[in-house]
């Protein structure tokens, strides 16, 4: 095999890993608007990570109660490298959480609805464009 082909293999894998969690996050929204309970929930604290290149972002951790009467306490999924608009320590926030598994939660208006439609389509353009030069290449040879 060429290098030409092993390095047209980068851009398809790519392609394949973002379209993978795209779909992933896609069908895990949904099935959270279809079987999602709301509930008001309290930001509790905020955990801090550090990305690689020394950035700071902040984690809200969101308590409610459940229905069934479990308490619940999670970090949410998404980090931000500030926190404002209603969602310090303390403020109150309406989660969609998941009953059979309460872990699975959004907390609105702090999760970004569009993260995995970005990962869809950025997934979906490489892994068809790859796959789409690989087959002229394949026909021109």
């Amino acid at each position: 095999m060429e290098r030409a082909w092993l390095v047209t293999l980068i851009p398809l894998t790519i392609g394949t890993v973002f379209l993978s969690f795209g779909i992933y996050g896609l069908r895990r929204a949904r099935a959270l608007r279809r079987n999602g309970v709301t509930a008001r929930a309290r930001i509790v604290r905020h955990e801090v990570g550090r990305s690689d290149e020394g950035g700071t972002f902040y984690y809200p951790v969101v308590a409610w109660t459940a229905r069934d009467g479990r308490t619940c306490e999670y970090a949410s999924r998404f980090g931000r490298g500030s926190v404002r608009g209603g969602f310090g320590v303390g403020s109150h926030a309406v989660v969609l959480y998941d009953p059979e598994a309460p872990d699975r939660f959004t907390i609105q208006g702090w999760d970004m609805k569009g993260v995995e439609l970005l990962f869809t389509v950025v997934g979906a353009v490489f892994t068809t464009g790859t796959l789409t030069v690989l087959l002229i290449r394949l026909l021109t040879l």
